[in-house]
């Protein structure tokens, strides 16, 4: 297996990041996940990349890239203005699954959300991702709190 090296995406990584969020049973049954880039995912991706608290990090092997998520620094005042880091969308390639490029793209997003000054990183799990929630808590992630959401 070739190295996995984790950089910021770059706008020509952006319809393989949609086919990896795509790849995904639990994504495919909601509406909204399409690998073509259409002109308001690409302006989301304009946003996020524009904005200094948002990175989207890509996992990349021979030139490929095979994995991805996206890191939000939030500053807070909660936790004495401890900043957090918020982690969604994360996705390796599904025949590359189990090589542990997943949890090498977790520590590095650890190790950039400690240098941007995090003290905690959060995300959430739908709760059909039984393999996720396996995952996450091998890494040392708690299910401490019970995440809520409503469509606006």
């Amino acid at each position: 297996m070739a190295p996995t090296t984790f950089r910021v995406a770059r706008a020509a990584d952006l319809p393989t990041i949609l086919k990896l969020l795509a790849d995904d049973a639990v994504a495919q049954a909601r509406t909204g996940y399409t690998a073509e880039v259409s002109p308001s995912v690409q302006a989301a991706f304009d946003e996020i990349t524009a904005d200094p608290n948002n990175e989207l990090i890509v996992g990349e092997q021979d030139g490929q890239v095979v994995a991805t998520l996206q890191l939000t620094y939030i500053p807070g005042l909660s936790r004495g203005g401890m900043r957090r880091a918020l982690v969604e969308a994360v996705r390796v390639r599904s025949d590359l699954r189990g090589q542990r490029i997943g949890e090498a793209l977790m520590v590095d997003a650890m190790e950039r959300s400690r240098a941007r000054g995090c003290g905690l990183m959060q995300l959430t799990t739908d709760k059909l991702r039984h393999e996720a929630h396996r995952f996450y808590a091998r890494l040392g992630f708690v299910a401490s709190h019970e995440g809520m959401k409503r469509p606006l």
